[in-house]
């Protein structure tokens, strides 16, 4: 691999890999290509290289994610030593804690079904579903 540990840069989506915040590779670049990734405070392409004290706003699904990169890296090893990629700003965690404790109380309002549809309720809602 090209990208080592000791490098000084390292293309974006390899190192949002290497960083744990996406699985594959494939879904980083398509994050980054969704706009879900901005360097800087501006937009970024997969092939970007990011350096130390770059500043990366990361969105994935509900959470938005600010994080300082510390180290670059293009190998993904266990979480434990991602998580020494970089650091993620103190705002940026209140408020993704916030936000998560905001959707675990919704969502305990939520009026959950008693038991799961059986056969006949399962046909009704896939005719429901079928007239949208």
């Amino acid at each position: 691999m090209r990208e080592s540990a000791d490098s000084t840069d390292v293309r974006a989506d390899l190192w949002l890999w290497a960083a744990r915040f996406f699985k594959t590779r494939s879904l980083a670049k398509q994050a980054i290509d969704g706009g879900k990734v901005e360097v800087n405070g501006a937009g970024c392409k997969a092939a970007k290289s990011l350096h130390v004290g770059d500043r990366l706003l990361i969105s994935r699904g509900q959470e938005r994610l600010e994080v300082e990169l510390l180290l670059p890296s293009g190998r993904r090893g266990p979480a434990s030593e991602a998580q020494q990629l970089y650091r993620e700003t103190d705002a940026s965690r209140i408020t993704r804690e916030t936000q998560r404790e905001q959707r675990r109380l919704s969502g305990a309002a939520f009026d959950h079904p008693a038991h799961r549809p059986d056969k006949h309720a399962r046909q009704q809602l896939k005719k429901i579903k079928d007239l949208r």
